[in-house]
This record gives C-alpha cells, structure tokens and sequence, in this order.
C-alpha cells in the first residue's frame, strides 16, 4: 500500500473528517463569543466592580530607561473568560445534539441454541433428582 493511498484512508476515516468539521465550526464560533464576552459579559462585571474595565488592567514594571514594561493581565482574565463562555455554549450545544439523538434499542437476546436448550433440561432434570 503506497504513502497516498495509506494517507487517503486515514484522511477519510470518521474521527478525521470530524474533527476538521469541529476546528472549521470552532474558528467560525470564535468572533461570536468575543463580542459576545467583550460588549455583552465584560461590562456589567466591569460595572459591578466599580467600573473597572479588565481589558485595561495591567502591572507596570519599571526599567532603567523610565518606560516601564507593561503586564496586561486583564487581556488575560478576558482570554478565560472568553475560554469558560465558550466552554459552557460548546457544553449546551452537545447537551441539546444528544437530547435529540435516539436512545439505542437494546437488542434482544438471540434464541437459544439446540445445545443450550438441552442443557437446560439437562440442569432441571438433575435438580429435580
């Protein structure tokens, strides 16, 4: 089996195509929940803790030259809560896709073989003995 070929079937196996599938919906999601937790998030809890804005929140560290080196730690705490946000939509939207999906029917149990059935008259003929 040459190199393309190997490639080609693994390439159209299920969990591939999927999960190309999940990265295209993921990266098409990803501007949805930024404004979603930068406009919409963000700002009642900016208002709730004084009108803080986390995007401006930072730790200046000084340098010889006077400049200063900026930490920006609330672009940080906008990233997880962008991550949590996301989490929690991805979450739902699985919740609901399996709320839809059919329960699996278990399958009935096959009818006994002639062997079976016959050492189960075996069985009781011994245990009424």
């Amino acid at each position: 089996m040459s190199i393309l070929s190997e490639f080609k079937e693994f390439a159209m196996r299920g969990n591939v195509v999927d999960l190309a599938v999940g990265v295209i919906i993921g990266a098409a999601f990803a501007p949805i929940v930024s404004t979603l937790v930068e406009n919409i998030v963000m700002p009642p809890i900016g208002y709730l803790l004084a009108g803080i804005d986390f995007s401006s929140l930072a730790i200046t560290l000084p340098t010889p030259t006077g400049d200063g080196v900026l930490i920006k730690y609330g672009l940080f705490l906008n990233a997880v809560l962008k991550f949590v946000v996301t989490a929690a939509a991805i979450f739902l939207l699985i919740r609901a896709i399996n709320k839809f999906k059919k329960p699996v029917a278990a399958a009935e149990a096959p009818p006994p073989s002639p062997s079976e059935v016959y050492l189960r008259e075996i069985r009781d003929a011994l245990v009424r003995k």
